[in-house]
């Protein structure tokens, strides 16, 4: 009988010592996710690069917009801290994520298993996929992406992105000719010196309600499954359980579908570019 009791209580005491410790492991590591960091500063700083038609941009009055930008400075108030934008090279965002430039890309960012190597992904905020804007002197002649599978078809898209991925994995055999931003590979097309620009289809389809009209066709199914999400550092599970709930939070009080209207399904805020 004292036998079996010492034994409950070693036990006891062994699970009371491993709760302790674990409890105290979960505080140091709430101590250490970013988001004390924030909160100690007072800032939200956002990562993105300004020129991706509709998520982030800038106006006439040199203010960033977007569908993105919306959304930092929402989340930026839930936190009760000041929005902090900082426009930022595509091609070392990530880096700069690393290296503490900023606290997140919000920035239209594709989930890749590339990508997740470097950074955490929250849950995705909208899919898109890769869409093509033809010259419209092929009109009929191409009915989708398998039919520019040739050396004859130029295609553009903007480097470093999943635009670039895709026609280098699906459309190897056309001839590439990669560019700086969306918007000069678009042009190309547009004025007959490029047969079409791959790319994801909300820009897609924004260029060619804008400028492309009459002069190439647009081809909207998306032939990529491409879901867009926030991105912040590796190992910070506090960080990444909030920015699911406030996205969660924001589809379900209809923040999301107002500002999906704004950006995705109405073409007003162009204006505001113009």
């Amino acid at each position: 009988m004292k036998k079996s009791l010492f034994i409950v209580l070693a036990v006891a005491t062994v699970v009371t010592f491993c709760m302790g410790t674990a409890f105290g492991a979960d505080i140091n590591l709430a101590k250490k996710s970013h988001i004390q960091k924030i909160l100690d500063r007072g800032k939200l700083r956002v990562g993105f690069e300004s020129g991706y038609m509709p998520f982030e941009m800038t106006n006439k009055k040199g203010n960033f917009i977007g569908f993105d930008i919306d959304f930092g400075k929402r989340m930026a108030k839930s936190m009760g801290v000041k929005f902090v934008p900082v426009n930022t090279s595509w091609d070392g965002i990530i880096p700069a994520l690393v290296t503490d430039k900023f606290d997140i890309i919000m920035g239209g960012m594709t989930i890749t298993q590339e990508r997740n190597l470097k950074v955490a992904f929250s849950d995705p905020y909208i899919v898109v996929g890769q869409a093509i804007l033809l010259n419209k002197k092929h009109e009929g002649t191409v009915t989708s992406y398998k039919d520019l599978n040739d050396p004859k078809y130029i295609l553009t898209s903007r480097m470093g992105t999943t635009g670039e991925q895709a026609i280098k994995r699906m459309i190897p055999k056309a001839t590439y000719k990669g560019f700086e931003s969306e918007a000069e590979g678009g042009m190309e097309v547009i004025n007959g010196k490029a047969d079409a620009l791959v790319y994801d289809l909300p820009f897609i389809g924004i260029l060619y309600s804008s400028q492309g009209k009459g002069k190439t066709v647009f081809l909207n199914k998306p032939f990529t499954y491409e879901p867009l999400a926030w991105a912040i550092n590796q190992g910070d599970p506090d960080f990444l359980n909030f920015l699911n709930n406030f996205l969660r939070q924001s589809k379900g009080d209809g923040f999301y579908e107002k500002v999906y209207n704004k950006w995705i399904m109405s073409s007003d805020w162009q204006k505001e570019l113009q």
